[in-house]
């Protein structure tokens, strides 16, 4: 590839990536206990009403409205209703005591809640306030009703939406079955942290970052990752490593060696093995940007520098991912936020800049912006979009993304 070539733009290398993924269609049964992250693959349909009766929303009593037309009514109560148990019929001139959650009694239209009442002795109660029609009573089937679809196909499920389902009485749902991504690293100069320790390190060693964010987006979005360490800087070792990787994982994802004219294994070993693109993204940091195909596993190649790897990594490969579990939704929600900070040299490609939110509501900016400063990204709490040619000013609006939504 001409490294003169024109630069893509990152919404068209998105939707070329995207054109590749093709959901799985593994699916799995799994604990709802334990499917949070995961990619539901069926509807859940609910088989009852949410709540099953009309409950009480607060301690207090349940009461006729007609027969309290003013405060300070005294009505004997007749019976005691906590939540769980079942309730008579609320007989005439009477009220009952009830608990949160507690179903309410025939007869009942209102709960006068406890610190609207007084004892009056063992047995009655003073109303201290007129109650409204309906007042904290919650109805069946106002959280769910009987035969509606609670949660779709593809919707990635949560800590919320696994309450939801145990709510209907799931205690295991279908759900995509997790990629199988192998992950490796090539280059002599890297070192595993806890090796070599860093007084001992050989000049242009460096320790192996990229590997360990990796592994844990990956872990993040579900998968099932296989770790093979860091490939020899040989031919024929890397060789191996794609052919035995591809034999049994969806995904091969390296980083570094995929930029133009580098001498690097990965890029001629893919080619041998199968078929590879080499992109050049009109995106900063993260230029470089590789997709091919070994037989039926797919493989991406990352740039190397850390800010750029871990950028590429949540704008390209985490929807990838998500796409291949059959989600319905791979990208986060947008939103728009002040600069509380100048950009005044616009760059030709769309930069993602690292910025946090402060505690004016805007955006402070990091002050080293380059693709090898980790420290960058354990600052911020965010990505600014910052579009090609453009400069901003203090208090502008740039769309934010959140980097909790980003490895999520």
């Amino acid at each position: 590839m001409n490294a003169r070539a024109p630069l893509r733009s990152l919404d068209d290398a998105l939707a070329d990536l995207l054109g590749h993924a093709h959901a799985l269609g593994r699916t799995e049964e799994v604990a709802t206990f334990d499917a949070d992250g995961r990619v539901l693959a069926e509807d859940l349909v609910s088989a009852l009403q949410v709540p099953p009766q009309d409950n009480s929303s607060m301690d207090g009593y349940a009461v006729r409205r007609g027969e309290i037309a003013e405060e300070g009514v005294v009505l004997p109560v007749s019976q005691r209703i906590p939540a769980g148990q079942a309730a008579q019929p609320l007989l005439p001139g009477t009220v009952a005591r009830i608990f949160t959650g507690a179903p309410v009694p025939e007869g009942a239209d209102a709960i006068v809640m406890q610190e609207d009442t007084e004892a009056v002795g063992d047995s009655a109660v003073r109303i201290r306030a007129v109650p409204a029609e309906g007042q904290w009573i919650r109805r069946s089937g106002e959280d769910v009703t009987r035969g509606s679809v609670i949660l779709r196909a593809g919707q990635r499920l949560d800590p919320a939406s696994c309450g939801l389902a145990a709510g209907i009485g799931r205690d295991r749902l279908r759900v995509a079955a997790r990629p199988r991504v192998a992950l490796f690293s090539t280059g002599d100069e890297l070192v595993m942290p806890g090796t070599v320790p860093p007084e001992q390190m050989r000049p242009g060693a460096i320790y192996n970052s990229n590997r360990f964010f990796l592994r844990q987006l990956l872990a993040r979005l579900g998968c099932e990752v296989g770790d093979l360490g860091i490939v020899p800087d040989r031919r024929e070792a890397t060789l191996e490593a794609l052919r035995e990787a591809s034999k049994h994982h969806d995904l091969i994802l390296t980083s570094g060696g995929v930029s133009v004219g580098e001498e690097d294994h990965v890029k001629p070993a893919v080619q041998q093995l199968g078929s590879l693109d080499l992109w050049q993204i009109g995106m900063k940091p993260g230029k470089p940007f590789a997709y091919g195909r070994i037989g039926e596993s797919h493989f991406i190649g990352l740039p190397g520098n850390p800010v750029s790897s871990f950028v590429t990594f949540v704008l390209l490969v985490r929807p990838f991912l998500l796409k291949l579990q059959g989600a319905s939704r791979v990208q986060p929600p947008e939103q728009w936020l002040p600069v509380h900070f100048d950009w005044p040299k616009a760059d030709k490609r769309r930069e993602f800049i690292r910025v946090r939110r402060d505690a004016e509501g805007g955006l402070a900016l990091f002050p080293n912006q380059s693709s090898g400063v980790l420290t960058s990204m354990a600052w911020c709490d965010g990505l600014a979009d910052i579009p090609a040619g453009k400069t901003f000013a203090r208090g502008d609006r740039v769309r934010f993304l959140p980097l909790a939504e980003l490895v999520a």
